[in-house]
């Protein structure tokens, strides 16, 4: 479990890092609210990035992410909400994932924009 609690937390690092490449500012990180943890709240003119990040060392088993679940998609929406309204945010908000495949000594960065949509 260890090694995929490091693999993860390199694998946010790793989005935090190319989102800031690509222009976004990081708004927050490790969100949580009741049982909802969102990975990387972002910003980018008008639209507010919340951020799933998946990381894996394989693809053996699926794509990362195919492990975001409808009810972990659910708790998210209500966590961002909860954020927009506490907050006081004008913005849109977009659902991305940050799809992560380490492969040897390197990493294939995949970011899905629009990854899913409120329910």
């Amino acid at each position: 479990m260890a090694r995929h609690n490091e693999l993860g937390k390199k694998g946010e690092q790793l989005a935090v890092d190319y989102l800031i490449k690509k222009g976004y500012t990081i708004v927050q990180r490790n969100y949580r609210f009741q049982k909802a943890e969102v990975d990387i709240i972002a910003q980018i003119k008008d639209t507010l990035a919340i951020v799933e990040v998946k990381t894996r060392s394989t693809v053996d088993f699926g794509n990362p992410q195919d492990f975001v679940k409808p009810k972990q998609i659910q708790r998210l929406v209500k966590a961002v909400d909860e954020y927009v309204n506490l907050n006081k945010l004008n913005v849109e908000v977009r659902f991305d994932i940050i799809a992560i495949v380490r492969q040897g000594n390197s990493y294939n960065i995949e970011h899905l924009e629009n990854a899913f949509y409120h329910f």
